[in-house]
């Protein structure tokens, strides 16, 4: 005390006057308890709304918010995966973007190896090279890849401006093989130039044509429905009829079934009223019935897949179906081997054409063909993912009208092959043999490629697991 300082205990009981408690504990307890109970209701409704928000953060950014992983981007999660599930990470639009043009490359690379496979017999019995038909694939590969980059790198704006001008150059196109310029090959007159020199089929251009310009046709009738009615679609439904009789009139049925699921699919995304779509389906499935009906070798070949084939029809209309079941069956889980396919020795007619999914059975077994519709639900699958996440209805369109136009003629293919659709010219995309399909398939794959490049996060080169 001589010294001026207070003792200890005395500061200490200061302090605790200060502070509203004394040295009690028991006082000192409950004045800490009353400090909490008056603080309780706000303190329970913070927690509250900060858990509330925590978890809208957590649904938004896709299981993690951005502290959870440092490093991370705002939609992985600690398991490493993109937005918390397997499911966002298959759809993300980069890796379906990547996914897509490998399945493109890995069809094309494997057509042309079964082309070889399936064609070098018959180039032998012709007096010609083996490698014939596998190095015309081959150049008909790199022009359509070259192409196929070109497309790829035109801007979503040109298809917009000048698909109406493509899509008349289409018709023109196939309109000229109702002249003397006019090829036929197989019963169908729908193709031009010089036989054995150089032809081609336009009804494939006129695909792609209906793929680019329909979604921005069906962009300004939508827009326009509510003002001027049903007569707002005039011109996309002409259009599309227009195609749709220029390539009947060739009596090419199949790639007529093919522009019917293009335009379908136009109109149904494009948002055509469905009242009236099921009239015009119903319509159009009358006429193409009358089309079947008037042709006596198309209505054997469509009873010849759906009854039992008589003594006659085995070695005539079914003879084809049959020879492609034998392949198919013969091939069991892991194939005969590459090369060594019984029926590509002339028994399976276009063994390297429309008929190469039954050699691919044959010499690859069940796991090849299953791989190789692994790969088409691929191409359909980043398509159709990338479609759904844009927001531009441009872009949506054409994505989904590409995807009906590959996967659909795919499953189209492989459907004859194995005897659930009626025999009927469909080649099997990437990977039959042709220049005209092959083509144009590789510039529409382009075409879908330089849709899915105006994402933002597949322009931006984002990585899936940090965007």
């Amino acid at each position: 005390m001589a010294n001026g300082k207070r003792p200890r205990s005395s500061r200490r009981t200061a302090s605790s006057r200060k502070a509203g408690t004394t040295d009690n504990p028991d006082k000192v307890g409950k004045a800490a308890a009353r400090r909490n109970g008056s603080t309780s209701g706000s303190g329970s409704a913070a927690r509250g709304s900060a858990a509330r928000r925590y978890d809208d953060e957590r649904r938004l950014t896709g299981g993690s918010r951005g502290g959870d992983n440092a490093g991370g981007g705002a939609g992985r999660d600690r398991r490493g995966g993109y937005g918390g599930s397997g499911f966002r990470a298959l759809s993300n639009p980069l890796w379906c973007y990547h996914g897509f043009r490998i399945a493109v490359i890995a069809l094309t690379c494997f057509g042309v190896i079964m082309v070889f496979s399936s064609s070098a017999v018959t180039m032998i019995s012709l007096g010609v090279s083996p490698w014939k038909q596998a190095i015309t694939q081959g150049v008909y590969c790199v022009l359509g890849f070259v192409l196929g980059i070109a497309a790829m790198h035109v801007p979503v704006a040109a298809y917009r401006r000048f698909g109406f001008l493509f899509l008349c150059f289409a018709i023109a196109l196939q309109l000229v093989t109702l002249t003397p310029l006019g090829v036929s090959v197989n019963g169908n007159s729908g193709w031009i130039g010089i036989p054995g020199v150089f032809t081609m089929q336009p009804a494939e251009v006129v695909k792609l044509a209906l793929c680019v310009w329909m979604p921005t046709a069906m962009e300004s009738s939508t827009r326009r429905y509510a003002a001027e009615g049903l007569k707002a679609y005039a011109l996309p439904s002409g259009m599309f009829a227009a195609c749709l009789l220029a390539v009947m009139a060739g009596k090419d049925l199949g790639t007529a079934m093919i522009l019917v699921f293009i335009g379908a699919a136009a109109l149904l995304v494009g948002g055509f009223p469905l009242r009236w779509f099921g009239g015009i389906a119903a319509l159009l499935v009358v006429f193409i019935a009358a089309f079947v009906v008037t042709s006596p070798n198309r209505m054997k070949r469509i009873l010849a897949a759906y009854q039992p084939c008589s003594a006659n029809d085995v070695a005539d209309v079914c003879y084809q179906a049959i020879h492609a079941k034998y392949a198919m069956g013969s091939g069991g889980l892991l194939g005969v081997g590459i090369g060594n396919s019984r029926e590509k020795w002339n028994y399976l007619p276009e063994a390297h054409n429309d008929f190469i999914f039954a050699i691919i059975g044959e010499e690859t077994g069940f796991l090849g063909a299953v791989m190789v519709i692994v790969l088409f639900a691929i191409v359909g699958w980043c398509l159709i993912c990338v479609a759904l996440q844009t927001q531009k209805r441009y872009v949506s369109m054409v994505l989904v009208c590409i995807a009906v136009w590959l996967v659909g003629q795919g499953l189209v293919n492989i459907m004859v092959v194995i005897g659930l659709l009626p025999v009927m010219g469909v080649p099997l995309p990437f990977v039959s043999a042709g220049g005209s399909s092959l083509i144009m398939c590789l510039v529409a794959a382009g075409v879908g490629a330089s849709m899915m490049r105006a994402q933002p996060q597949i322009s931006a080169g984002t990585s899936p697991l940090n965007a």
